[in-house]
């Protein structure tokens, strides 16, 4: 490899000698690489899958043998449903069960996770109280739909990138709303999710 040192008529090369390697590359906007340097990867280019509820678990089981607590089997599966597909959010779960548990000298099964989870506004579907707040304000301000990004983010007081970038996939991914050319809407299953008639007005 040729390293360039300096400029103009004082610069100067240094060859490095480099033994085979392999570079591995990671990105979650592969659309913003250049073909050219997509290219130079021969090795091929793989699309990361989210992981199940079954291989959460597993995770949430060997995390509770480190944390050393006595997790019981539908507990970890409540839990596992909830976590967003996220190791890292169904490790947060875990930790924040077994310290309502830890108060409530509870042991830590189903009904206590639920019941940490619900304090934590987290419902069944895994879905924060943001993730909510954002279908209400689709379906009460704009009747459902469609409304776009900028006029969604100004009614909420929040930032644009933080409903498109961490709220918006898993609400898309549920199906509980769609990002359609118009704007965002919320869908027959969101409404549904939300004990709501399509159109109906809280």
């Amino acid at each position: 490899m040729d390293i360039i040192i300096g400029k103009g008529p004082s610069a100067r090369t240094i060859q490095l000698e480099l033994p085979p390697f392999t570079l591995i590359g990671a990105t979650t906007r592969i659309a913003m690489i250049s073909s050219p340097l997509r290219s130079r990867f021969s090795g091929g280019i793989f699309k990361l899958e989210f992981y199940t509820n079954e291989e959460i678990q597993k995770i949430i089981k060997r995390s509770a043998k480190i944390l050393g607590i006595d997790l019981e089997e539908k507990a970890g599966q409540e839990i596992a449903k909830r976590s967003r597909y996220t190791p890292r959010t169904a490790n947060y779960f875990l930790k924040r069960c077994r310290d309502f548990a830890q108060v409530h000298k509870k042991d830590l099964s189903k009904e206590s996770v639920s019941e940490a989870l619900k304090l934590l506004g987290i419902d069944e579907a895994g879905l924060s109280p943001s993730d909510r707040d954002i279908m209400h304000t689709i379906i009460n301000k704009f009747a459902g739909g469609p409304v776009g990004l900028n006029t969604l983010a100004a009614a909420l007081s929040e930032e644009q990138a933080t409903i498109e970038e961490f709220n918006e996939p898993y609400l898309i991914q549920l199906g509980f709303l769609d990002r359609t050319p118009r704007g965002r809407t919320v869908t027959a299953s969101g409404y549904g999710h939300l004990g709501l008639q399509p159109k109906t007005l809280l």
